[in-house]
């Protein structure tokens, strides 16, 4: 938004803006914010940055916890659900000594993938264009403790509600695809969300109703350049949970909230280009992608379980990754089929439109780190030039949920747990160390922390445990 802070300061001054927010991502994926008032938003603040314990969200030890948060004034944009005016930025994260980049900072991890993919000469822009699926909920309680382990949901929309009294308007199982209102209860929402995003800076290539009955929407941008992509998934989720929560409403981006419907994705739609040419294009190629395209695929799938360790980092990633379904469980591409962990979209044939989408992600993951991972795979893919077909990774138009078991046991699987997709990484990982983008100690942190969650989950009774096994 601003390109220094004398353009900043003209707006906080021009706006009667009284208050500016700083937001920063921690290693897991979520924004913490600290608010500082204009009269302390000048020069020594840009070069001095704001301090904070890093060892609170999971950066550093207690013992060496300092550091520093820098606004980047191009991420500005007025806030909506302040009382008082308020200017919010996106900060980088400062070592508090020597004001060096924090290695671990998620937007600077992003940026050295974009370096390095620059320094090696094979484009100078990524593009991404993330799909926000999520549930919308009347409301939701939860409980875990010795004795209990229980959680709620309800929505006007669940099928459930056609059994008491109200508008008749419910949404059918798996019904809620494109559906209109009456039965979508929810476009008016998904519109001012969608108009938020826009005056952040973020504009919305269009939003629909999802598959999931109870209240399940989707949101796509067009292609955003680099880790803007990024900021673009923190953006939706924090606008959407704020403005669903001002309608009385609960927004969530869970992967699998609900058993026997939908799960949410986050499709990352994505291409290279270089010198401004779409260098994915092929008019004569398979799905009029180009051999440079396929190599960056063969990357994607080559090294596609160390990938989901960023992609779908959750327990609850691999309720959704479940065979059936859409649901892209099998390491292949194919053009238009949406069961391909690799879709080549049929309508986009021209050297405007022609990319690729991953469908595996999920939006628990750090979209920063995920966004990384995705591109380290496919340069390493490019740089080594590893074919996806040769690989056997298709491509395959049919539907492979139709095959017999022992067909489609030819097919590599990506995993189907949190502790599978650990092991992926810590036996793959040379990819993500190239350029110094990510690093040893880095990746440690990762697994160590990721196969805890999955010990902490594997560890409690489940409710469905007891209705199973309480008289045996």
């Amino acid at each position: 938004m601003f390109n220094n802070l004398t353009e900043a300061l003209s707006f906080i001054d021009e706006q009667s803006i009284e208050q500016v927010d700083l937001k920063f991502c921690d290693l897991w994926g979520r924004w913490h914010h600290v608010t500082v008032s204009v009269t302390g938003f000048d020069q020594e603040l840009m070069e001095q940055g704001i301090g904070f314990d890093a060892s609170s969200v999971g950066f550093k030890s207690i013992s060496s916890g300092d550091m520093v948060m820098v606004p980047d004034l191009a991420t500005g944009f007025v806030d909506p659900f302040w009382d008082l005016p308020t200017l919010s930025f996106i900060c980088t994260i400062l070592e508090a000594d020597t004001r060096r980049l924090f290695p671990y900072d998620p937007r600077s991890i992003a940026r050295r993938a974009e370096d390095f993919m620059r320094s090696e000469d094979i484009a100078d822009t990524a593009l991404w264009g993330p799909e926000f699926e999520f549930y919308v909920f009347n409301g939701i309680s939860y409980e875990n403790g010795m004795n209990v382990a229980a959680y709620r949901v309800e929505s006007d929309e669940g099928d459930w509600s056609n059994k008491v009294l109200g508008s008749g308007y419910a949404m059918p199982v798996h019904g809620g695809y494109h559906a209109i209102p009456p039965r979508d209860h929810l476009h008016n929402l998904r519109s001012r969300i969608c108009a938020r995003l826009d005056e952040a800076g973020f504009p919305v290539k269009y939003h629909h109703h999802e598959v999931g009955g109870p209240g399940q929407c989707e949101i796509e941008t067009p292609l955003i350049s680099g880790f803007r992509a990024a900021d673009a998934t923190m953006m939706a989720k924090y606008i959407t949970r704020l403005t669903a929560q001002e309608e009385g409403l609960t927004a969530t981006f869970m992967p699998k909230p609900l058993h026997g419907e939908a799960g949410s994705g986050l499709h990352f739609h994505q291409r290279l280009e270089k010198d401004g040419v779409n260098i994915f294009y092929d008019a004569d190629g398979y799905g009029c992608i180009s051999e440079t395209a396929r190599h960056f695929i063969g990357g994607l799938l080559h090294h596609g379980g160390a990938v989901l360790a960023f992609t779908n980092p959750s327990t609850n990633s691999y309720r959704r990754l479940i065979p059936g379904f859409e649901a892209p469980v099998s390491a292949i591409f194919s053009a238009g089929n949406r069961s391909a962990a690799v879709r080549i979209p049929r309508y986009a044939n021209t050297p405007d439109s022609a990319r690729i989408e991953f469908r595996p992600p999920d939006a628990s993951c750090n979209p920063y780190l995920a966004i990384t991972a995705q591109l380290m795979a496919g340069l390493d893919g490019i740089r080594r030039r590893l074919d996806p077909t040769e690989l056997g990774f298709g491509p395959i138009s049919e539907d492979i949920f139709s095959w017999p078991e022992e067909k489609r046991a030819t097919i590599k699987s990506l995993p189907n747990s949190l502790g599978a997709a650990m092991d992926a990484l810590e036996n793959d990982h040379e990819f993500l160390l190239a350029g110094g983008v990510f690093n040893e100690d880095l990746i440690t942190r990762w697994i160590t922390a990721k196969r805890q969650e999955e010990r902490s989950v594997c560890n409690r009774p489940h409710p469905f445990e007891i209705e199973l096994y309480y008289d045996l």
